[in-house]
C-alpha cells in the first residue's frame, strides 16, 4: 500500500509540475471523446433509421382481374411455406375494397369520382432479410401462378435503400476506427512530452535501481487520470447537448418512433471506458524508449 501511494503521489506530483502538457493531454481526450460520443450517438441513429427504412421493404403480388378464390388460396400456401422456410416475416391479404379504403385516406385525390374500383387484389409480403427482396420476388415470378397480373419488388426503390444503408454502417465503421486511433496517438505524443521533460529523472531512477513498473506507474496513473477527465468532460458536454440542442434539432427531424440512437447512458459508459483505455495506452507506448538506460 506505501508503494501504490508513493506512485499515486508521484503521478500528482508529475502533473502539477507539468500543468500545461496535463491540460494539453486532458484537452486532447476530451476532444477525441467528444467527437467519438457524437459520432455514436449519430452513427446509431442513422444505422437506426436504415434498418427501419429496409424493413419497409416489401414485394407486392397483384391479381388479375377475375381471379379465383382457388387461385388467391395457392399463393397463400406458396407464401405460407416460404414463411415456415424462414425466407419471409409475414404476408397480408388486401383486397380491392380495402385497397380503395386505403386509397381514400391517403390519396383521396386520386380515386375521388372514379365510377368503379380500378384497385386489384394483392398480397404484401415482407422478407425476413430486407436484401432478399429480390431473392423473393423471382421466386414468387417463377411459380407463374395463375391469376398473378404482376409482382413488383420496388427494384429502383430497394436498391437505393440497400446501398445507403451499407455506406453508412461503413463510414460509421471506419469513422470509429479512425477516432480511437487519433486519439490514443494524440495522448500518446502529449504525455511523451511530459515525460521527456522528466527524462533525466527516470535515467537516475533506473539507475539505483527502480523497476520498469515503479518507473511506468506514475505516468500510466496520470495518463489514465487525464483520459478519465477528458471522457467525463465530454460526457458533460453531450449531456448538455442532448438537453438543450437536440430537442430543437429533433423538433425539424420527422422520424418514426422506433427510430433510436444508442442510449445515453451507455454512450457514457463506453466513453468512459474508452477514456481509461486510451489515456492508459497512450502513456504506456511512450514509455519504452526511455527505460533503457
Amino acid at each position: 500500500m506505501s508503494r501504490f501511494r508513493l506512485v499515486i503521489s508521484e503521478s500528482f506530483h508529475s502533473m502539477r509540475a507539468n500543468l500545461s502538457t496535463t491540460i494539453a493531454a486532458t484537452m486532447t481526450v476530451l476532444i477525441g471523446m467528444f467527437l467519438l460520443g457524437l459520432f455514436i450517438a449519430l452513427g446509431t441513429w442513422v444505422i437506426s433509421w436504415s434498418d427501419h427504412v429496409k424493413a419497409q421493404l416489401d414485394v407486392k403480388i397483384y391479381f388479375a382481374e377475375g381471379v379465383t378464390p382457388k387461385q388467391v388460396n395457392s399463393v397463400r400456401i406458396y407464401l405460407a411455406n416460404q414463411q415456415i422456410a424462414g425466407k419471409v416475416k409475414a404476408y397480408r391479404f388486401i383486397s380491392k375494397d380495402e385497397a380503395l379504403r386505403i386509397m381514400r385516406k391517403t390519396n383521396p385525390d386520386l380515386v375521388n369520382g372514379v365510377p368503379s374500383n380500378p384497385l386489384p387484389d394483392a398480397y404484401t409480403v415482407t422478407p425476413a432479410r430486407a436484401e432478399e427482396v429480390k431473392v423473393v420476388a423471382a421466386g414468387i415470378r417463377a411459380r407463374h401462378f395463375a391469376g398473378v397480373d404482376e409482382v413488383q419488388d420496388g427494384k429502383k426503390t430497394s436498391k437505393q435503400i440497400l446501398r445507403v444503408a451499407r455506406v453508412i454502417e461503413l463510414v460509421f465503421l471506419i469513422a470509429v476506427i479512425v477516432l480511437l486511433a487519433s486519439s490514443i496517438l494524440l495522448i500518446a505524443n502529449t504525455i511523451r512530452l511530459s515525460i521527456f521533460s522528466r527524462r533525466r529523472e527516470i535515467e537516475v531512477m533506473k539507475l539505483v535501481g527502480a523497476t520498469n513498473w515503479f518507473v511506468r506507474g506514475p505516468f500510466m496513473l496520470e495518463g489514465l487520470f487525464c483520459g478519465v477527465g477528458g471522457a467525463l468532460s465530454a460526457v458533460v458536454l453531450l449531456l448538455l447537448g442532448k438537453e438543450i440542442a437536440l430537442p430543437a434539432i429533433l423538433h425539424h427531424v420527422d422520424s418514426s418512433s422506433n427510430v433510436r440512437a444508442l442510449a445515453f447512458g451507455v454512450n457514457a459508459l463506453i466513453l468512459l471506458g474508452v477514456g481509461l483505455v486510451v489515456g492508459a495506452l497512450g502513456s504506456g507506448m511512450t514509455m519504452r524508449r526511455f527505460l533503457r538506460v
